[in-house]
């Protein structure tokens, strides 16, 4: 550190005046310094004494206490205030050929090359906001564990369901979409349990609207949890699934989870017709506030095998591909787009979802509806798994397929991971 007598000017009389200066940098000996000021400036007259900052233990800087005026004037007179210096430029290792640089005007990686970067040119986000937590529910008192989807249970609708919904509001995820596991004895033909207005679904949306206003609640609507066969509608001797009688159904039980005080009904049977005929029983019965989001483009899939053992659904007999879609069809799904978006649906859905990413982008590239995807049961498994047998990072996948969800169009996530999801995000904010 430099100390040395420099010559100053009192700017109110034109004397020359002596100061000391302490500074980082030495000047040269009875160098002169001349400072010009503007007339407008108005400057008390004293004696103008500069001393350097000094270093912290911490590194910081503390400050001099100097003047606007004063630390120009220092400037101003060579004493430039010293800065870290350019780090060198790191050293490539042993061997790495020397070599001309790529005559390239465009280099992508420039806009990756730091975490501060990559937030700020991010496209894709991902908020609780953005998740929708399914879950289990039957008439016990005790949480049942679901052997194929680990961290998953059949929650008493009493006490664990009300207790989950708390664990997921405290991290930002406020909408949820019940399923029931409903006794066998209370199955039929015609699952008439379905709209029993006092059943399991309409009496946990009461107990869940009385304890939390706010919550988002989306319903189920199909016959397959209340079907002593098993499947999405009404079978016939022959085993034909019969359409228009299963949407009479349909209609009967979203008129009686809205009345519960359902938000969003949700039609997963994949009947023909069956948007428009709910949208016409739920306004009849003054629920035009009632949205529907229907599952527009539902595939006949092996990956639901998880859920149906969560429900105990499986079909009776035969498998669903007489009304659910062939997994090899990408242009069909443009009709249901047409047809749900025609009859009113407010949300349209895909499910499976990881391996429909296509079908995503497709239905968000042809609607101008929000589109929700369904990280179904099977991908779910897949993922816990995979973390269990320490075969991959359950954490990281699974933030990563849900942005993928995001990044394909989706608006609105289905999955499992929605609570353990909500709290990696929450710590990320902390």
């Amino acid at each position: 550190m430099a100390s040395m007598m420099l010559n100053s000017i009192n700017f109110s009389t034109g004397k020359a005046v002596k100061f000391d200066y302490v500074g980082l940098k030495p000047l040269k000996v009875h160098q002169n310094i001349l400072c010009v000021r503007p007339h407008s400036i108005k400057i008390a007259p004293r004696m103008l004494t500069i001393r350097a900052n000094e270093i912290r233990d911490d590194g910081t800087i503390k400050k001099m206490g100097m003047s606007d005026e004063e630390c120009e004037a220092a400037v101003v007179a060579g004493n430039i205030p010293e800065a870290p210096p350019v780090p060198p430029k790191p050293a490539a290792p042993a061997g790495t050929p020397v070599v001309s640089s790529l005559p390239l005007s465009r280099r992508p990686r420039r806009n990756r090359r730091s975490p501060a970067l990559r937030a700020a040119f991010q496209e894709t986000t991902l908020s609780p906001a953005n998740l929708v937590y399914p879950l289990f529910i039957h008439e016990g008192e005790e949480d049942t564990p679901i052997g194929a989807m680990p961290g998953c249970y059949r929650l008493g609708w009493r006490h664990g369901l009300v207790e989950e919904v708390a664990k997921a509001r405290d991290v930002g995820v406020n909408s949820i979409v019940l399923f029931p596991k409903v006794p066998d004895a209370l199955k039929n033909s015609t699952g008439d349990e379905a709209y029993n207005e006092n059943g399991l679904v309409p009496r946990s949306i009461r107990l869940l609207k009385d304890k939390y206003p706010d919550l988002v609640i989306y319903t189920d609507v199909a016959l397959d949890p209340y079907s002593s066969d098993g499947h999405d509608g009404i079978v016939r001797e022959d085993g034909v699934i019969m359409n228009d009688e299963t949407v009479h159904q349909l209609c009967k039980q979203a008129v009686a989870q809205a009345r519960a005080g359902a938000d969003v009904v949700s039609p997963s049977d994949m009947m023909d017709g069956r948007v428009g005929a709910i949208r016409a029983a739920l306004d009849a019965e003054g629920f035009q506030h009632v949205s529907i989001m229907s599952y527009t483009a539902k595939y006949a899939s092996s990956f639901y095998g998880p859920f149906r053992e969560a429900l105990d659904s499986n079909p009776r007999f035969g498998d669903k591909k007489t009304y659910q879609m062939n997994h090899a069809n990408y242009r069909e799904a443009l009709i249901e787009i047409r047809e749900d978006e025609s009859e009113g649906a407010d949300i349209l859905l895909v499910k499976p979802g990881l391996p429909y990413l296509d079908i995503i982008r497709l239905l968000r590239d042809n609607s101008p509806l929000p589109i929700a995807a369904y990280q179904v049961s099977g991908e779910y498994s897949m993922i816990k798994a995979g973390g269990v047998l320490k075969m991959i990072d359950e954490e990281k996948v699974m933030m990563e397929s849900l942005m993928c969800f995001r990044r394909a169009g989706a608006d609105i996530i289905l999955t499992y991971f929605a609570l353990q999801a909500g709290r990696c995000l929450a710590g990320e904010k902390r």
